[in-house]
């Protein structure tokens, strides 16, 4: 080992002189581009009662059974295990898939951030709709990825438009079917189409959050174009119509070896106790599922034809909320502060490219009265 050489004190000054300046802590340059993500408000300061309508949860929470789950597993100072081993085989069953390729994660975010680290990295691009949901932005970013947005046809991903942006540094394609904010919906044959055009080199991810919502012979939520190839996950969540949002639960399909990979990058525990006990009670609750898709689309529905005959734009949706079109973007912040003020939370959506627009969740009965009330209250203010 070379011995460290101590300079005298004359040394040292003419030193200072000559050394440079220090080096600072600098992060990488892509990390200063990112907007961070923004949650939907949850309080409304003064408001005795405050209505959440924001961020897409499902109507009736957490289904019993889950509840139970957490009370009985909330003590335990034990670590869960780290394969998740019985959520993955009660989400097998429930959906009738192969266990083996299911991988668990804290909500599918989780898994997004881990396949953008993956497959991306310097000099790749990821690819995904003008108004797609912003996650897929933020983890692609900060993998060192290209983000590349595709314009939409009628607020739908745009098949072609996505397959004419690929080029040979192309690594990923997002597509959430249906889309956050928008509630559109691609069928499973403009799917199938969509994979076939893709390079065999392209991961194909598709974001199926909503699934659970829809009930149509035309929609595949991914499973099938997981089985049938090595380039395509499906990603789900607990998140939505199983009301644990709160615990972080998600899952990937994906192939044997995109799971491999999976494992050797995601964290040892990342699926808490909580939300593994709690995510196998809810898949087990008797007829949750239906009864919440039956509320959903009643309900989505009602919003949409009340909101219309008040003369507000309301856009096709197949998922739990609504996107509500105020025309241009003053009117909508408006009608905003005007729900506030009623201790009504909806979600802006001008970070998405739609400034003019609210989004809506789709609430409880009596929930959906006082939201439908106040913006009629809102548009006869309007046009006197």
């Amino acid at each position: 080992m070379k011995p460290r050489h101590y300079l005298t004190a004359p040394e040292q000054i003419d030193a200072k002189k000559a050394t440079p300046e220090p080096m600072t802590l600098r992060p990488r340059p892509e990390i200063l581009g990112i907007d961070p993500y923004t949650p939907g408000v949850s309080k409304l300061p003064g408001a005795q009662r405050v209505i959440k309508l924001s961020s897409n949860e499902g109507a009736f929470g957490p289904p019993p059974g889950a509840l139970r789950a957490i009370e009985a597993a909330i003590h335990s100072h034990r670590y869960p295990d780290g394969g998740a081993t019985a959520l993955r085989h009660a989400i097998a069953e429930r959906f009738g898939l192969d266990a083996e390729k299911i991988v668990c994660g804290a909500g599918s975010d989780d898994l997004i951030y881990l396949l953008c680290h993956i497959y991306g990295g310097a000099g790749t691009e990821l690819i995904m709709t003008e108004h797609g949901f912003s996650i897929y932005a933020i983890a692609g970013r900060i993998a060192g990825c290209d983000i590349v947005k595709v314009p939409e046809r009628n607020l739908t991903a745009d098949v072609d438009a996505i397959l004419a942006a690929v080029t040979p540094a192309t690594r990923m394609v997002f597509i959430a079917n249906p889309n956050n904010p928008t509630g559109s919906l691609i069928t499973a044959d403009e799917t199938a189409r969509l994979r076939a055009g893709l390079p065999p080199h392209v991961l194909l991810v598709l974001d199926a959050a909503y699934a659970e919502y829809i009930d149509r012979p035309d929609y595949d939520p991914g499973a099938s174009f997981v089985d049938a190839g090595e380039n395509t996950v499906m990603t789900r969540t607990f998140s939505k119509m199983f009301g644990l949002g709160g615990l972080r639960l998600g899952w990937a399909y994906a192939p044997a070896p995109v799971v491999d990979l999976l494992h050797r990058v995601r964290g040892p525990f990342n699926v808490s106790l909580l939300a593994h006990d709690a995510g196998i009670a809810a898949l087990a609750e008797p007829e949750w599922v239906e009864k919440s898709r039956a509320h959903n689309t009643e309900e989505r529905g009602r919003l949409t034809e009340a909101l219309s005959e008040a003369g507000l734009l309301v856009h096709p949706s197949e998922a739990n909320f609504v996107l509500v079109d105020f025309g241009d973007p003053a009117t909508a912040e408006a009608a905003d502060m005007h729900l506030r003020a009623h201790g009504l939370i909806v979600r802006r959506v001008g970070g998405y490219g739609l400034p003019h627009c609210l989004r809506i969740t789709v609430g409880r009965d009596d929930e959906n009265d006082l939201l439908i009330a106040a913006l009629r209250e809102f548009q006869a203010a309007r046009h006197g």
